[in-house]
């Protein structure tokens, strides 16, 4: 596979000056020790301190060049979480469906990780007034999103839970849309129920969407299954390599930084309760 070569941001938050500075060393150190990956150059910036910010005011940046296969690139960045991406080269790769279903197959393992530890990702805002999407497109519609929007004809499986399928399966189809997906099939299959009444589905989806897009909804909702259909060669665009390199990163950053954020609005509480 084809290697990518990008520079990291990766930011820390702390308290402490010195506990930061020495996380920061240790970030550092550890990513020099990768073996998935080439590390060219990795540099700690000084430590920021902030004085209007009672609770994290100090802040820091290592700037890291790195290069190696594509999966590699993308478990590096669920591993560090970079504020921000930036690909060097090269300006556009080609990946088979063999290996797109490889990259996908990782980024929903790691995040389905993380899910289950922290929380969901998937959240949106009331879908009652969200219309109804359409569902299912000819032959001839599929090929002109694929060539001319440069689509990527899928598969996947996801896990859902609730108490009416239908109403479950609905919901799904408008969260769908909201995600600017293209939706041909959805197939929903009760495999379990509560004594509440409470049903496991599994819901079957053959969607059309851009790299970026696939991408995004594979980390969020972290597919039992998935199956490229077309086009058998994927060619995603540098812009579109750094888009979803960051998307990943952005959705570590936010799941793994809910306990500390969590412990910020409680201390802000206390703090707020104790003043008279």
């Amino acid at each position: 596979m084809e290697t990518i070569e990008v520079i990291f941001y990766i930011e820390g938050l702390g308290s402490d000056k010195k506990v930061l500075e020495r996380a920061m060393e240790e970030t550092a150190e550890r990513l020099k020790a990768e073996k998935s990956i080439r590390v060219h150059d990795v540099r700690v910036e000084e430590i920021i301190e902030d004085p209007d910010n009672d609770t994290l005011p100090y802040s820091g940046m290592i700037e890291a060049r790195i290069s190696g296969p594509l999966n590699a690139v993308f478990n590096t960045a669920v591993r560090y979480a970079p504020a921000a991406v930036e690909v060097v080269s090269p300006p556009k790769i080609e990946v088979d469906a063999k290996g797109l279903m490889e990259l996908l197959g990782g980024i929903s393992y790691a995040m389905g990780q993380l899910i289950d530890k922290f929380g969901p990702l998937a959240a949106y805002p009331s879908l009652e007034e969200f219309p109804e999407p359409r569902i299912g497109y000819s032959r001839e519609e599929i090929e002109e999103f694929i060539v001319e929007d440069r689509k990527i004809l899928y598969r996947f499986v996801v896990e859902v839970f609730g108490d009416d399928e239908e109403t479950v399966t609905r919901n799904f189809a408008k969260a769908l849309a909201y995600e600017g997906c293209t939706i041909n099939k959805l197939v929903p299959k009760v495999q379990s129920e509560d004594e509440n009444g409470r049903k496991y589905i599994l819901i079957a989806a053959e969607l059309l969407s851009t790299f970026e897009n696939l991408i995004q909804l594979t980390a969020k909702y972290s597919p039992v299954a998935i199956a490229i259909l077309e086009p058998e060669v994927v060619d995603i665009t540098a812009p579109e390599l750094q888009g979803a390199l960051a998307d990943v990163a952005g959705f570590v950053y936010e799941l793994t930084m809910r306990p500390l954020k969590k412990r910020i609005l409680e201390k802000k509480n206390t703090e707020f309760k104790l003043n008279p």
